[in-house]
């Protein structure tokens, strides 16, 4: 449980302002710290750090425990004479400074970080052996597996040939032989990925600002993870996935969503007294401060699809893990900070188990105004041990969303908040104050909030391909004018 009444910015690091077409940990971003600080936010809530593939969305990621290669400064390893400031200028990034081009990133940055791999003579490094060997339980997978992906024309790996595919020791052997340089090349790209954010991590909680952090529930069939592990998993002997993850029908999603991810085999889990996720949330705690697991109510009950289904009609929910998980990690881990993620269709046995865990979960604003049914979101009906946001990286910003509802929906919120203004302009500041005047432990503000920006500035957009994922801050945007303000609204809701 939070010990204190604070503030934070929900702000992807894809989303910073910088000249290599996507955020990344340059200047641009200890910049955002310095911003935070002034502002008085004690929290910085960025999204999944995994390397991304197919749809950009960093919860469907090659790995859990990887980082993305986009994030790596390129000015970084010009400081460090592995570049040239003239090569790293001289690739196509995207032209749109307020866009992420993820094709001409794709296409540049590797490029790029292999001229650095190439002269980095990374295995005289006694730096890098010691992060060799201390995260070799998943580097060396992660490795060989974008190293065999790459081989095979980025297919997914149950695409690969069968000896591969299926792990088969003398083929895993030939592999590693034949692709050793590649491997390398992997394996020195985390290294480059690590030392940069720690770096950056570091600078934040020196200036007093804690990392949250953000782990998907589940795993990418097209991983490393599920490749590697295939024990871990719903999975039948030829290694296809016997059901998958996705939510039922509903308001939002008339078919379901059918997300496509394994299942665990929660059996083999509980044997194991949950080792790998006793991996996973211990490394999560290298990297972050604190850990928003998402869809959290899976742990409870997850829904099951049939492989091959084409809609989530027809699954069905099995029970999870629960408090048992909890439990185990708890005695091995001791005492996490983490968030849940409650959102969506909760039951009661979901509620008791956040409350049982003692973690603070989550209220968003923009759920709270229906005018048809009563409403957990209200501020009214808040405890003290959770998190509001105005909304999260699923929603449309405050701006965008107020134009959208109905007018009934609209009118409720008016005078719910006292609010007889009619224009537009400033209704964001509306809705920040309704999240720090409240009595959450945390309020968690969306950059874009802060920026009153439109739909235009929407994150992701759920259910769709093409256009999440991309929107970026600009030099400049955030003025002092406007971390003024937010310092003052900080010091009046005694978020300080």
């Amino acid at each position: 449980m939070m010990k204190m009444r604070a503030s934070g910015i929900l702000m992807p690091i894809f989303s910073l302002p910088s000249k290599y077409g996507i955020g990344c940990f340059s200047k641009e971003a200890y910049t955002f710290v310095d911003q935070l600080k002034k502002s008085g936010q004690s929290y910085w809530q960025i999204l999944p750090l995994g390397p991304t593939g197919y749809g950009d969305s960093p919860y469907q990621s090659f790995s859990t425990f990887a980082g993305n290669p986009y994030f790596i400064d390129p000015d970084g390893l010009v400081e460090t004479g592995l570049l040239e400031a003239a090569e790293c200028e001289a690739y196509d990034f995207g032209d749109n400074p307020r866009y992420v081009d993820y094709e001409k990133i794709y296409r540049a940055r590797f490029k790029l970080l292999k001229k650095a791999y190439d002269r980095s003579r990374i295995n005289e490094d006694e730096s890098y052996k010691a992060f060799e060997l201390g995260n070799a339980y998943w580097l060396n997978d992660y490795a060989l597996y974008m190293s065999v992906k790459h081989y095979f024309g980025e297919v997914s790996w149950n695409q690969w040939d069968e000896d591969i595919r299926l792990r088969r020791p003398d083929a895993l052997e030939k592999y590693v032989r034949q692709l050793e340089s590649e491997i390398q090349f992997y394996k020195f790209i985390q290294y480059i990925f690590a030392k940069q954010w720690k770096k950056l991590k570091e600078y934040a909680n020196h200036n007093g600002i804690q990392i949250i952090g953000d782990i998907p529930i589940y795993v990418a069939f097209d991983s490393a993870d599920s490749w590697s592990h295939p024990e871990l998993y719903q999975f039948d002997q030829f290694e296809n996935p016997v059901a998958v993850a996705g939510c039922p029908p509903g308001g939002f999603a008339v078919t379901g969503k059918l997300w496509g991810n394994p299942l665990y085999n929660w059996v083999y889990h509980k044997n194991t007294s949950y080792a790998w996720w006793t991996q996973r949330i211990s490394y999560c705690f290298e990297l972050y401060d604190w850990v928003r697991v998402d869809h959290f109510r899976g742990l409870d009950e997850y829904y099951s699809i049939p492989f091959g289904a084409l809609t989530a009609e027809n699954g069905h929910w099995e029970k999870g893990p629960g408090a048992d998980l909890f439990q185990t990690l708890s005695k091995k881990l001791g005492a996490m900070n983490i968030i849940a993620e409650d959102l969506g269709y909760i039951t009661d046995s979901v509620r008791k188990l956040v409350r049982d865990t003692g973690y603070p979960g989550m209220k968003v604003l923009e759920f709270a105004f229906d005018s048809r049914e009563k409403s957990d979101y209200l501020p009214h009906n808040y405890d003290r041990n959770c998190v509001v946001y105005t909304g999260t990286h699923d929603n449309d910003t405050i701006k965008g969303w107020y134009q959208s509802i109905v007018p009934e929906d609209r009118m409720l919120s008016v005078e719910y908040m006292v609010n007889d203004k009619t224009a537009l302009e400033d209704i964001h500041w509306d809705f920040i104050r309704l999240a720090l005047s409240s009595v959450a432990c945390l309020a968690i503000i969306p950059i874009q909030d802060y920026l009153g920006l439109g739909t235009e500035a929407r994150m992701n957009q759920p259910s769709t391909l093409g256009n999440n994922w991309k929107w970026r801050l600009l030099n400049g945007e955030i003025t002092e004018e406007l971390l003024s303000k937010m310092a003052r609204f900080t010091e009046l809701y005694g978020r300080k």
